[in-house]
């Protein structure tokens, strides 16, 4: 942890506040002492630690809060490093004049790596994220035009038309429906505006190893689930690259290795260790291929949808004049 201190109050800008609806049954909200409410329904939502929280504690994306809060900067850019900038840029085929200027919803926004680049690039960004990541990403991002709320991407607190650009990176495969969570997406977007998604990939093969080992792995707790990758992971990683220093055999064997073995294989040590518990240690996780994706993206009237650098990255436009009441 970076011992920052807590947030201790939200503050909402007038102008976004007036966008928020129940997730519930979508009236407009009431301000109240250290929350808001639904005049409507009478449902609550209180803020916790310095974040609006749109659903209650303890679900299927609690790994991940165990994950952001103990990795909360390590994949941030800084002065000397740049990658998320890049990865983004190449999952979603966006660049810094497509969001300048834009209010922007960054859908599984975890400790804010991606809110942080579009920050960076001159956009107003709202992040939402199931878990209590929600809360590392607004002591990161504290100093920039975001707010960070918890909330589910089934039930936005959103009003239609909200966004000029809504992104996901690496999320939506963990929701249980992800076709659905896609399409739950474009009634948020104004006219005009485009949705960014980049989901696992179906066609790499080697997945079906981890996929059986997570069938175990996701039912242990995140901080044992750790504690097993900080040794697991630099024994595997180097088992990899001594096998493949062995004259004539050592390359098809630590290619062997890391197949039945995978383990992430980054240059940074703590990102391999991130990285391999970020893939054993989520309850759901599903693979895409660019036809399911531009089905579902045709369905809901998106229209101009081209791919981004790295699969599957897709993007789409939502047409002009198509605006909800």
């Amino acid at each position: 942890m970076s011992g920052r201190p807590e947030l201790t109050h939200l503050s909402i800008p007038p102008d976004l506040f007036t966008l928020l609806r129940c997730p519930i049954c979508r009236g407009s909200l009431a301000s109240l002492d250290h929350g808001l409410s639904c005049p409507s329904c009478g449902r609550r939502f209180p803020e916790v630690r310095g974040v609006l929280r749109f659903v209650d504690e303890g679900n299927y994306a609690d790994s991940f809060g165990y994950q952001w809060r103990r990795f909360e900067r390590t994949q941030l850019d800084r002065a000397d490093r740049d990658l998320s900038e890049l990865d983004f840029a190449r999952k979603t085929g966006l660049k810094p004049q497509d969001l300048k200027g834009k209010l922007v919803l960054d859908v599984g926004c975890g400790m804010g790596r991606f809110a942080e680049v579009v920050t960076r690039w001159g956009a107003r960004v709202i992040g939402i994220d199931l878990s209590a990541a929600a809360e590392v990403a607004a002591r990161n991002l504290s100093d920039r035009e975001f707010v960070a709320f918890q909330a589910d991407v089934f039930s936005l607190p959103f009003a239609p038309d909200t966004f000029d650009c809504i992104y996901s990176m690496g999320v939506l495969h963990h929701t249980p429906d992800c076709e659905n969570a896609v399409k739950a997406l474009p009634q948020y977007l104004k006219p005009g505006g485009t949705l960014a998604v980049w989901l696992y990939s179906g066609y790499n093969k080697w997945y079906r190893f981890s996929d059986q080992y997570r069938k175990i792995t996701h039912r242990m707790s995140p901080r044992t689930l750790h504690s097993f990758f900080r040794v697991a992971v630099p024994f595997f990683y180097w088992l990899d690259r001594g096998l493949r220093v062995v004259p004539i055999v050592g390359k098809p064997v630590a290619g062997m290795v890391h197949h039945v073995f995978p383990v992430n294989r980054h240059s940074d040590p703590e990102v391999r260790v991130l990285d391999t518990l970020d893939w054993y240690s989520p309850q759901y996780q599903s693979k895409h291929t660019y036809e399911q994706v531009f089905r579902w993206f045709e369905s809901c009237g998106l229209e101009g949808l081209s791919v981004g650098d790295v699969a599957v990255g897709v993007r789409g436009r939502k047409p002009l004049g198509n605006a909800r009441s």
